[in-house]
């Protein structure tokens, strides 16, 4: 396990998290982070991801930012095609329904997503295409 848990990414990132019920990972470069599980849209396989989120109303809120590429991630678009997934948040694992935010809601939760990350703002000038919130509801 890495000496920090800001030090945390990726893989390792998930497996600390997995391990300890989210008592390393959960907070991460002065952020919050989840865990979702996603099904791989073309391979049915089980993919899990940690991801910057916050808390709002009953639900849960991310980005699709991918640090401003092009393209969307590919949990983004496992979830456009099963939009059915789970999260992990600290020891506690939730069947949730994932939708896309749009129009005020959208302008809203990316307020306060740059209020945790500030570097959403500088993906979202380097690329084209409007980054994704996505906001989980329990099933």
């Amino acid at each position: 396990m890495a000496t920090s848990d800001d030090e945390l990414f990726g893989a390792a990132h998930v497996r600390a998290y997995q391990e300890s019920g989210g008592e390393h990972g959960y907070t991460w470069r002065g952020t919050e982070i989840l865990l979702l599980t996603t099904t791989g849209r073309r391979s049915g396989e089980q993919r899990t991801t940690p991801l910057i989120h916050r808390s709002d109303g009953s639900g849960w809120v991310v980005v699709a930012s991918k640090g401003g590429t092009p393209e969307n991630p590919d949990w983004y678009e496992n979830l456009l095609a099963q939009p059915d997934a789970t999260i992990q948040v600290k020891a506690e694992t939730i069947p949730v329904h994932a939708s896309t935010a749009e129009g005020e809601e959208r302008k809203r939760l990316w307020s306060r997503m740059t209020e945790v990350w500030p570097a959403y703002d500088d993906y979202q000038a380097k690329t084209d295409r409007e980054i994704p919130i996505v906001v989980f509801e329990r099933r």
